[in-house]
């Protein structure tokens, strides 16, 4: 079975929601990138998105854009990008998903890039601007290496794309709580809770919620209501500080630590 699919399906027997943290490739480093993913999988993180950089993400605020550029001043390239993939793999059984945009994927080419993850332990993918319509080269490729392919829907989302996003994707639906671009925010947008309810009643898929989920209680919060939530520039902001690895790692443990808390109560 897929990690991804094991993962959920552990979750659902024992009442808990999935916790799915995403950190930025090369920052601040290959190696504290390694432990940090480390860290987040002892700490019970449930999936690790493992951000591909890219020069242009138009979808993220500026905490993860200050994030790709920062991995791309390091050299975070294909090869460095799979070895740190290959060398989280030794050593966790996380499920690993390759979040990107499709410019740098399509720039080695789909099945190549594909095939190199597969490798070096990726189990899926979430290509932020491939959509449903224009996706079947690369869904049938996953398909073939046993890879999920993640779609994320937002608010804005038709009924009608809704419908083939539903049909088409695999792992786990990634649910946008609001319009806009990644960062933190004190609140959801209105209208979330009825919006969310309604996906998730018409899923075949477990549904989760990111883009602005960076305290506990969101965190509950999002729980309450679907299948679990994924935090990522609350935790990328930290990485980006200008302080040694060990007070950042040290604040990062207590960070996820909370984080991850409120996924793990049990619900009926």
């Amino acid at each position: 079975m897929n990690r991804i699919d094991a993962a959920f399906a552990r979750l659902q027997a024992e009442g808990k929601r999935a916790f799915i943290p995403y950190i930025a490739a090369g920052v601040p480093g290959p190696d504290e990138t390694v432990d940090l993913a480390l860290l987040l999988a002892e700490r019970g993180a449930d999936v690790l998105e493992l951000g591909y950089p890219f020069s242009d993400p138009m979808a993220d605020g500026v905490v993860n854009q200050a994030a790709a550029t920062r991995a791309l001043e390091n050299g975070v390239t294909d090869a460095a990008y799979f070895d740190m993939m290959r060398r989280i793999r030794a050593k966790s059984d996380i499920p690993l998903v390759v979040f990107s945009y499709l410019n740098p994927i399509a720039r080695l080419g789909l099945r190549a890039f594909a095939e190199k993850a597969k490798a070096a332990g990726a189990d899926g993918f979430l290509l932020v601007d491939m959509p449903v319509e224009e996706a079947d080269e690369m869904l049938a490729i996953c398909k073939e290496l046993d890879l999920r392919f993640i779609f994320l829907a937002a608010p804005t989302t038709t009924p009608d794309r809704l419908a083939k996003i539903l049909e088409q994707g695999s792992g786990f639906l990634y649910y946008i709580s609001r319009t806009g671009i990644t960062g933190e925010q004190s609140s959801f947008q209105q209208g979330f809770e009825e919006k969310l309810g309604a996906i998730k009643k018409a899923s075949k898929i477990p549904v989760v919620v990111g883009f602005g989920v960076s305290t506990p209680e969101q965190v509950r919060a999002v729980c309450d209501l679907c299948d679990g939530a994924v935090v990522g520039s609350a935790l990328v902001r930290r990485t980006l500080e200008d302080k040694p690895w060990a007070s950042m790692r040290s604040e990062l443990d207590a960070l996820a630590t909370a984080l991850i808390a409120p996924a793990k109560e049990a619900r009926a």
